[in-house]
């Protein structure tokens, strides 16, 4: 049987999908999904063996062929000064055959990490891994500088790096507001399909179905900052939908999304865990607050967030979503309780 161009395409890409997910038999999979014969899933795994976009590992099982590149870059010979020469001596040709959406964000998220490194890590040294095959591209961005959460951590007073990271997940944050808008690892996060930070004995992850967490690594992470993003080479996202959706009619940056679920190990009760999650957010005219696996809070939290700071920030609209039955009656207790003025 004979598709045309695009089928053929559609059959080799979800082909190559499960391949890349390590499921047994895939050309059965395939076969059955697509109603064809395996003898044509098996002529199409032959044609991607030789072209070297997958390779043989044992009898009915494949991988992926990736290519890796690393570059380093020494501040000693004057090379971590600029992102964009960087960008083009690392990244910018290994992804050059790649739709235009795709290479500006990679353009973008890029030169924002490794701006972060130039003008914030005190780094000495720049290390740059490419890995792509032919379904996704991954770059690493390691540096030996003071440590992203540490940097935060201490420039902000906070008293814990998990403090730190809950301010990453806000956005708008910098430590050199005079150059620096503090957007870069917001969006950055959210256009990639993995984004993770590790830094100290903390590492953060983010992916593209918006989960986000914060996990303590089991050896400490003695200096410097290492960020991990990975992006398919296919994806339909563009810049702008991204940036409009945090965006003002202006365009300015003026929504935020905050996981509850992510900055606390339990359900949150007091006041002082709300007065955190409130830090800097006179930023932003709009506030998500995700209670997404949240049980239950208690009434000084609620109380702290949607009725003190509301008479205390009218002009900011806190909006709660995901909220569970028992969540959902304890605000509704809060908002509805009349108290003396």
């Amino acid at each position: 049987m004979r598709f045309n161009d695009e089928k053929k395409r559609g059959i080799i890409l979800y082909l190559l999908e499960k391949i890349d997910q390590n499921v047994e038999n895939p050309s059965q999979i395939v076969s059955e999904t697509f109603g064809i014969n395996r003898s044509t899933v098996h002529t199409y795994m032959k044609q991607l063996v030789e072209e070297k976009v997958i390779k043989k590992v044992k009898r009915g099982t494949y991988e992926l062929t990736d290519s890796t590149f690393q570059y380093n870059f020494s501040k000693n010979k004057n090379e971590i000064k600029n992102e964009t020469n960087i960008y083009n001596m690392s990244l910018k040709n290994h992804i050059a055959d790649l739709a235009p959406n795709v290479q500006e964000i990679w353009e973008y998220a890029f030169s924002e990490m490794v701006n972060n490194v130039i003008d914030h890590s005190e780094a000495k040294n720049l290390y740059i891994l490419v890995k792509r095959n032919y379904m996704k591209t991954a770059v690493v961005i390691g540096d030996d500088g003071v440590g992203i959460f540490k940097k935060i951590k201490n420039h902000f007073n906070l008293s814990s790096l998990s403090d730190a990271i809950c301010e990453l997940f806000k956005g708008k944050l910098t430590t050199d507001k005079d150059n620096h808008s503090g957007e870069g690892i917001f969006f950055s996060s959210k256009l990639m399909d993995y984004f993770n930070i590790l830094s100290s004995d903390k590492l953060f992850m983010a992916d593209k179905f918006d989960r986000k967490r914060i996990v303590d690594v089991s050896e400490k992470f003695l200096k410097g900052t290492v960020v991990y993003m990975e992006l398919s080479n296919y994806t339909h996202k563009k810049s702008k939908e991204v940036f409009d959706k945090y965006a003002d009619v202006n365009g300015g940056f003026s929504k935020t999304i905050i996981p509850l679920k992510n900055i606390f190990d339990a359900s949150p009760v007091s006041r002082s865990q709300a007065k955190r999650v409130l830090m800097s957010l006179e930023k932003f005219q709009e506030v998500v607050l995700d209670f997404a696996d949240i049980e239950w809070m208690g009434q000084g939290f609620a109380h702290q967030i949607f009725v003190l700071y509301k008479k205390q920030k009218p002009n900011i609209k806190i909006v709660p979503v995901n909220m569970n039955e028992s969540v959902t009656k304890m605000y509704n207790h809060v908002i509805n309780t009349k108290e003396d003025e």
